[in-house]
């Protein structure tokens, strides 16, 4: 059988809630399925602030950067090492991405690289949670404090993860969460911003309904509503929170059969890690994970390559990791080099990322696992 990189998997009730979205005649945002998801998360991550749905993680890191008020002139920190969604939400209003190298444990931002980045034009550091695990938001916090900085989480790929018993995206000032048709919880489109400043949230309600102060039409504030601000449409359609509420009522199922996949993974690998050969992310103590995505660094490119191009021949999908934003096309027009961040550039061109999808827990990890272990078995030789 064929296994592909990511497959959308459907949970028990999207069909049901989706007719009764579209028989309600209310489809826009902030409607009933978007006001169960809201309830349903914070009911089950206390920790979180407010929680605004968006039409995707790009709309939420984009309100995010308007929220914080990010302008010309502005710098800020984040790795090179992510999509470009997370670089695009600040340079879109114009302030200057500062980028930072990473931890090769994690492929997060390094934190200890941070403070020698921030300069007096520093506003906001911009870490995100690769894989699903957690960067080092404490440490990036006490930065952020002592240099009275704002901290948006990229937490795309982390919504159900922790780090030290804490939610993804409940430490930092402002975290965005994807629910995008590859990540563990889907509505095919689909994000959310969080907010952890109490003072923040009106602002956020203005911003999000074209900068207008309908929130207090709708809450019985006022009888009529005004453009009191600048904002958009970060909005999600009632219809495609309808598919997020079925996927995150399921979401414990899906984490236990997402947890067989790292499983499988770690015991595959696990002899060439020993061996020096291959080397992939260990997660510690302080990490929950909601099991997104499995990587692994190949000792060279050559390697990597092989691995990957013998188990397309096979029919298995696995696939490269991010190409870093400072030597992309777009990092190089902004002045930056390959050179200027080593191990970022070394990183991204070793980096390989497994298939992994939900159904795969229950048809096809076997025969994926023999498959890769024929092909390691072949390349690593004893």
């Amino acid at each position: 059988m064929r296994i592909p990189f990511n497959k959308v998997y459907a949970a028990n009730k999207e069909e049901q809630y989706v007719l009764e979205a579209l028989r309600s005649g209310a489809h826009c945002g902030n409607h009933s399925f978007c006001n169960r998801v809201i309830d349903l998360i914070k009911n089950k991550y206390q920790d979180l602030g407010e929680i605004y749905l968006t039409p995707s993680c790009t709309a939420a890191l984009e309100m995010g950067a308007v929220l914080a008020d990010i302008s010309p002139g502005d710098e800020v920190i984040l790795p090179s090492y992510t999509f470009s969604s997370t670089v695009n939400a600040v340079i879109l209003f114009g302030a200057k991405p500062v980028f930072c190298e990473v931890d090769p444990e994690t492929m997060n931002i390094d934190p200890n690289r941070i403070e020698e980045l921030i300069t007096e034009k520093t506003k906001m550091i911009l870490p995100i949670d690769y894989a699903g695990l957690s960067c080092e938001i404490d440490k990036i916090m006490d930065i952020a404090n002592r240099h009275n900085l704002i901290v948006m989480q990229d937490c795309a790929q982390s919504f159900g993860s922790t780090y030290k018993g804490k939610s993804c995206g409940s430490q930092a000032h402002l975290a965005a969460y994807s629910f995008h048709e590859t990540k563990n919880y889907n509505a095919g489109e689909g994000g959310g911003l969080v907010v952890n400043v109490k003072e923040w949230e009106e602002r956020a309600y203005f911003l999000q309904e074209k900068g207008t102060d309908r929130r207090l039409v709708l809450n019985g504030v006022k009888n009529k509503y005004s453009w009191v601000d600048k904002g958009s449409s970060y909005l999600l359609s009632d219809i495609l929170a309808a598919v997020l509420l079925a996927q995150l009522e399921s979401e414990d199922e899906i984490r236990a059969k997402r947890s067989k996949l790292t499983e499988a993974y770690f015991k595959l690998f696990d002899q060439y890690v020993k061996r020096g050969k291959v080397r992939v992310f260990q997660p510690t103590a302080d990490h929950e994970l909601n099991h997104h995505a499995f990587w692994a660094v190949f000792d060279s490119v050559e390697n990597k390559n092989h691995f990957m191009l013998t188990l397309k021949e096979k029919g298995i999908s696995a696939y490269i990791g991010y190409l870093p934003l400072h030597s992309s096309p777009m990092g190089m027009k902004l002045g930056y080099r390959p050179e200027d961040l080593p191990l970022t550039e070394e990183l991204g061109d070793l980096i390989l990322r497994m298939p992994f999808y939900t159904d795969l827990a229950e048809s096809g990890l076997e025969q994926c696992m023999a498959e890769m272990e024929k092909v390691l078995t072949e390349m690593y030789p004893n």
